[in-house]
């Protein structure tokens, strides 16, 4: 299963104070909006999402369609199909996806320890 780039999506109290703590560890704002309250930040292949006040609790972020670079990738299964597999298998989803759409969806599990696992396609 070939889920796409990864990343830790992160809830945060204060973009700018985690932004700035992040900044010590290396990481530099790759992409988002603070004035929308989000930001990406990369060191090397690593990636981090801040977001100040959109979600509850960090999450695991799988981007199909994307590399680490959030380049569109030639080849890539989508996060319809993602969707299809998973619950084939069992998964229940707290969210999910239109099978009929094309293009951007998304999807969200939750783990057995109240982790979400968000699966968002952007192409």
């Amino acid at each position: 299963m070939q889920l796409g780039a990864f990343s830790v999506s992160l809830s945060v109290k204060d973009l700018e104070a985690s932004k700035t703590f992040y900044e010590k560890f290396g990481f530099t704002v790759f992409g988002g909006d603070a004035s929308q309250n989000w930001l990406i930040l990369k060191n090397g292949d690593h990636v981090i999402g801040l977001f100040q006040g959109m979600f509850e609790k960090n999450m695991l972020t799988f981007n199909p369609g994307w590399d680490s670079n959030a380049n569109k990738l030639e080849s890539f299964t989508d996060v319809r199909e993602l969707q299809r597999q998973l619950k084939e298998q069992g998964v229940q989803l707290a969210t999910e996806a239109d099978p009929s759409s094309t293009g951007p969806a998304s999807f969200m599990a939750i783990d057995p320890d109240g982790n979400p696992i968000l699966v968002d396609q952007h192409v």
